[in-house]
């Protein structure tokens, strides 16, 4: 089967095997039934997925957050919103097809809606820049926010990206301060703000349109400061540790939930929210109905304090004491302990 990933591997031959004789004819004149067969391998096919999926590894849940076949951004906006009408252009430079965005209806309620957008196929993937935003991208997110503070508007993110596009071009038209704007600008904003990430939430590109009074993630995506392949290559010199990687770098939703740095995790379909982009859609749906819903009950300028107290609430740590090898080491090199020792 097309796009099967091997960790699924145990799965796919028991469905594959399963098809195969239920397109067996049955013979009755030989008294042949295979229906006993059939509802065997049905009873193992269902144990087998829920042992397979009850039991990811971080990396096998990043595998799935990067599966061809996950909805993108476009995907829930005609599936969990209604009446989306698109802006282009960031009204500087050009428009920039990784990031899509514009008014849209979820419910009742008008909202604008930004989101990275990734591609189906090379030629999409190529238009799309795989889902990797320019600057021109971020400044378009950032006119459209300013578009919905103007006109009272809550705001929507829909992350899923690798991060922003590293290229010599982005480079030379600031796509660190663009980012770095963004942050700014959208701890400021006067409207609710709702983030969720859907895929992948990589480094500042996803940051750039993550700051929100709520940040939501789907059950099977990840967040993160750098990809696994990105640490990997870094700590152990080697791209083949990405699996470790993973693991070390806390990065999916239950580890982070538990940091605090995400408010919910919307829960997927069993094999993944590519097997019923519809159910994962209305579960989109509703979580984000019910945050807006708490956030319009807020008063601004409250709403604006806790948004605040959020982000800075982010990233406490506790150093453990230095063990005895340590402080012999630290006695033996004082500039070496210096260098060490965290800043004030």
């Amino acid at each position: 089967m097309k796009h099967q990933l091997d960790f699924e591997k145990p799965i796919f031959e028991l469905q594959r095997k399963l098809d195969e004789l239920r397109q067996h004819p049955e013979t009755h004149a030989m008294g042949i039934s295979l229906e006993e067969e059939i509802q065997q391998i049905e009873v193992k096919l269902e144990e087998t997925r829920r042992q397979v999926y009850a039991n990811l590894t971080p990396w096998q849940r990043i595998q799935l957050a990067r599966h061809p076949k996950r909805p993108y951004t476009l995907d829930y906006l005609n599936t969990a919103f209604t009446d989306f009408r698109e802006l282009h252009g960031d009204r500087l430079f050009a428009e920039d097809r990784a990031m899509v965005g514009g008014f849209a209806r979820l419910g009742e309620h008008r909202v604008v809606v930004i989101g990275t957008q990734k591609g189906r196929d090379t030629k999409e993937n190529i238009l799309r820049n795989f889902g990797s935003a320019h600057p021109e991208g971020y400044r378009k997110a950032l006119r459209l926010m300013r578009l919905a503070d103007k006109f009272s508007l809550p705001i929507i993110t829909l992350i899923d990206t690798a991060g922003a596009y590293p290229g010599v071009g982005a480079e030379e038209r600031h796509i660190a301060e663009a980012i770095a704007v963004n942050l700014r600008e959208m701890t400021l904003l006067d409207v609710p703000v709702i983030a969720i990430v859907i895929g992948e939430g990589g480094s500042g590109g996803a940051l750039g349109i993550g700051v929100a009074d709520r940040v939501l993630i789907l059950e099977n995506s990840y967040y993160s400061v750098i990809s696994p392949e990105g640490c990997a290559a870094i700590l152990w010199k080697d791209r083949a540790a990405s699996a470790k990687a993973a693991a070390a770098l806390r990065i999916t939703a239950n580890e982070l939930l538990e940091f605090k740095l995400v408010d919910e995790i919307v829960p997927e379909p069993l094999s993944g929210a590519h097997t019923d982009p519809t159910s994962t859609a209305a579960a989109l749906k509703s979580a984000l109905l019910r945050h807006l819903d708490e956030l319009l009950a807020l008063p601004g300028p409250e709403r604006l304090k806790k948004r605040y107290e959020k982000f800075r609430a982010h990233g406490h740590f506790q150093e453990a004491a230095p063990t005895p090898e340590e402080k012999n080491a630290a006695k033996k090199s004082p500039r070496r302990a210096a260098h060490a020792a965290p800043a004030a």
